[in-house]
């Protein structure tokens, strides 16, 4: 409920605002053109920097081999457990339980691509090195599962890391999505990417009930994990703040806010997970900022971000298409006596994935989930995206992209590369899983058609500034004599009117329709009394020009994917009402 009348008081307290200055006039409608030639962008001398030499001289497509012996550990770090224990559960079990993920200890040994001899790492060791566990989240549901190595203290760090992280990816048809996504960051200099590797996984099983033989585990990716370790090899300051976007709006929720006795750890990595500093002063002060709309946005953006990083990140992850960021799967980051913060990018197997939606008919990525639009429930976004500089900026940002880092011929040219590497894996090993409902030759022609993914994103996102933007239905009230629908006000950037039109519905592909209406001038409508039961209400915004958007609000169905603009309620046999809320049913 708090987010939902945040964002209606929101939108309706920042049409006060509008261009880049305080006193500036409507926002002009956006250029609407094709892609143009402009010179590669540099970063602007404010903008922090990568460490390119951290990617000089790496090979993209190589793959080193791991060799791990694990064995059963101690329950001081909760490591007394069978390899079959550790590979049995996802992590909504310990969630659910509020324990310890399960862990083994390990030897580990690499194989660079000149042996496991001397100088190799791991080499001659004969006492475990590392611990082992299940990582991720709903990507742990599936049987072949993602782990985190973590070397233990006091042994050797591999290339400056001490936390390896190795995806399988089950999900992404291609196997390689994200980790072409974390390469094409490398040549975007307003950008922080991470160091990814091609692992080849053998395990040897020394718990109960094992063979104590090397296994083939097929081909992992490893993905560099973000921590003061990362700061420090990227050149950034280690100490500074650094929090993993778990699932946030920007707004000030009394989690986050809490101090003193009210402060409470695990509450607050609900949102925001602590990876540098404790001090969350800083934090707090800026969410005080940006949620008061007496300071100009411009202001805010000028003192406490980098205008330059928030639309060259924004870009990237719009041309990649990567809906699933933004309110998660991202790092923020200030340094040490900074009141700047920044955006990093983290877990975009999400992009690339129009192609093969299309063919399996999936529905994910599609409505408000394409181009700018996919950004504006974040306070942040929404207030900056108001203004018709940050949209310029935003529109430059994209054209660089598209005529460097993202060019057709550069995105071809590593898909065919990478899929050289992972297709005979993701086909034929048996920890691979169904790689995804296409056929080896069906693979190669998807791989082919990557390319074009990034043209198809732009006209996306030239759709995205021609609508209006979408907004959150309310719960229904219950009424003596009637059921009253409400929602937020949409925000059209190019100054036109909008009116909403609503369906009522007893299922969600809106066949069978109870109320309908349309041309509505104000977001309100009302109904007779329903009987008890699961309703579906479908609620869009339509400006002048015909452009219409769906609400924020979605139904989300296994195998089908998400019916956008459906708003889910229940009225139960008192009279009262429940919604629907989560992305599972």
């Amino acid at each position: 409920m708090k987010r939902l009348k945040k964002i209606t008081a929101l939108l309706l307290a920042a049409l006060i605002l509008s261009g880049c200055a305080a006193n500036s006039a409507a926002p002009e409608a956006p250029e609407v053109s094709a892609v143009q030639a402009v010179p590669k962008e540099t970063p602007s001398e404010g903008n922090i920097h990568d460490n390119d030499a951290l990617y000089e001289g790496h090979d993209p497509t190589s793959v080193i081999s791991m060799y791990l012996t694990v064995s059963t550990g101690n329950a001081a770090d909760s490591s007394d457990h069978t390899w079959s224990e550790v590979n049995a559960h996802s992590t909504y079990y310990y969630d659910d339980l509020g324990i310890d993920r399960y862990k083994v200890e390990g030897i580990l040994q690499i194989d660079d691509g000149n042996g496991l001899g001397e100088g190799s790492y791991g080499y001659g060791e004969t006492v475990p090195n590392v611990t082992v566990q299940v990582r991720g989240q709903t990507s742990s549901r599936y049987d072949s599962k993602n782990y985190k190595i973590r070397i233990k203290a006091g042994k050797e760090e591999y290339n400056g890391q001490r936390t390896l992280a190795l995806n399988k990816h089950v999900s992404d048809p291609y196997r390689f999505l994200n980790k072409m996504c974390y390469d094409l960051l490398t040549d975007i200099p307003q950008l922080l990417s991470a160091r990814t590797q091609f692992v080849h996984l053998y395990v040897k099983d020394t718990t109960a009930g094992s063979s104590g033989n090397y296994v083939d585990y097929g081909l992992y990716t490893m993905v560099e994990q973000i921590n003061r370790t990362y700061l420090k090899n990227h050149g950034l300051d280690d100490r500074g703040k650094l929090y993993k976007i778990n699932m946030f709006e920007w707004y000030d929720y009394d989690e986050i806010m809490a101090v003193g006795d009210d402060y409470d750890e695990d509450a607050f990595e609900t949102y925001l997970e602590i990876k540098g500093s404790d001090d969350h002063s800083d934090l707090r002060d800026m969410l005080t900022r940006l949620q008061n709309y007496s300071i100009p946005i411009t202001e805010i953006i000028e003192e406490n971000f980098d205008a330059e990083n928030l639309c060259y990140w924004m870009a990237f992850q719009i041309l990649i298409g990567n809906y699933d960021s933004g309110a998660r799967n991202a790092y923020i980051y200030s340094p040490q006596n900074s009141q700047k913060w920044y955006f990093i990018s983290w877990d975009m197997d999400a992009s690339f994935r129009r192609n093969y939606y299309e063919k399996v008919g999936y529905l994910e990525g599609l409505s408000w989930e394409r181009g700018l639009t996919q950004y504006v429930l974040l306070v942040l976004f929404q207030r900056m995206m108001k203004e018709a500089c940050y949209r310029q900026q935003l529109d430059d940002a994209i054209h660089d992209l598209m005529e460097h880092a993202l060019n057709p011929d550069k995105i071809a040219e590593r898909a065919a590369a990478y899929s050289k590497v992972v297709k005979y894996d993701a086909f034929n090993n048996a920890f691979s899983n169904n790689i995804s409902q296409l056929t080896p030759t069906e693979y190669d022609r998807y791989v082919s058609m990557l390319s074009s993914e990034i043209q198809i994103n732009y006209e996306y996102y030239l759709d995205s500034l021609a609508c209006p933007w979408p907004f959150f239905v309310n719960v229904p009230e219950h009424h003596e004599d009637s059921i009253v629908f409400s929602w937020g006000t949409s925000y059209d950037i190019r100054g036109e009117s909008v009116t909403y039109a609503y369906q009522l519905a007893t299922d969600y592909w809106f066949r069978n329709i109870l109320s309908q209406d349309s041309g509505l001038t104000i977001p309100y409508a009302k109904v007779g009394l329903l009987e008890p039961g699961t309703y579906y209400l479908k609620v869009t915004a339509t400006n002048e020009s015909g452009h219409t958007i769906d609400c924020f609000d979605f139904y989300s169905i296994p195998d089908i994917g998400k019916i956008y603009g459906c708003y889910v309620f229940t009225v139960e046999p008192d009279g009262t009402i429940s919604v629907y809320i989560g992305e599972d049913v």
